[in-house]
């Protein structure tokens, strides 16, 4: 019976073993999107990233008072823009087009594309007055109620 009993544990250890190291291997050198504050580094939170590496920023824009949302995504161990979406020209939003870039009007919105630029950090500091969105994986994650207002963050490939 104690035998039996011992070869149970042996396997059980085996296969919990076997699955925490499957999960190590998920976790691989720039799958990990992590969002920290610039002073101090403390990481307020981190995430897996889906099979695309693709996640977003949404917030209100502070000028022109409309919604923007920019899509990243992470190739060789960098932050790499796919789109940025709006619906006003002006401060901070691209007017002119670099080599291979696209502008598409959809709706009311325009859309950017083609960025031929790559980063090793994101740095934003989350809206006193309206939220920044995390994007990423279909949720939905307000960065004010994560970092805090007016908080400095980077957000960083792992």
């Amino acid at each position: 019976m104690l035998v039996r009993e011992l070869k149970f544990i042996a396997a059980a250890l085996v296969i919990a073993g076997a699955a925490l190291f499957a999960s190590c291997l998920n976790v691989e050198k720039g799958r990990v999107l992590e969002v920290l504050n610039q002073e101090s580094g403390k990481v307020y939170g981190k995430w897996l990233l889906g099979e695309s590496g693709e996640f977003s920023i949404e917030f209100i824009h502070s000028v022109h008072q409309s919604p923007v949302l920019e899509t990243f995504k992470i190739e060789d161990g960098k932050i790499r823009p796919l789109t940025v979406r709006f619906h006003a020209f002006g401060a901070g939003m691209p007017s002119t087009l670099e080599e291979g870039e696209t502008m598409v009007q959809d709706g009311d919105a325009v859309i950017v594309a083609g960025f031929n630029a790559s980063y090793s950090a994101l740095n934003y500091i989350v809206g006193t007055v309206s939220d920044h969105i995390l994007l990423i994986n279909n949720q939905n994650i307000s960065l004010r109620d994560l970092c805090g207002r007016n908080a400095h963050i980077s957000i960083q490939v792992k």
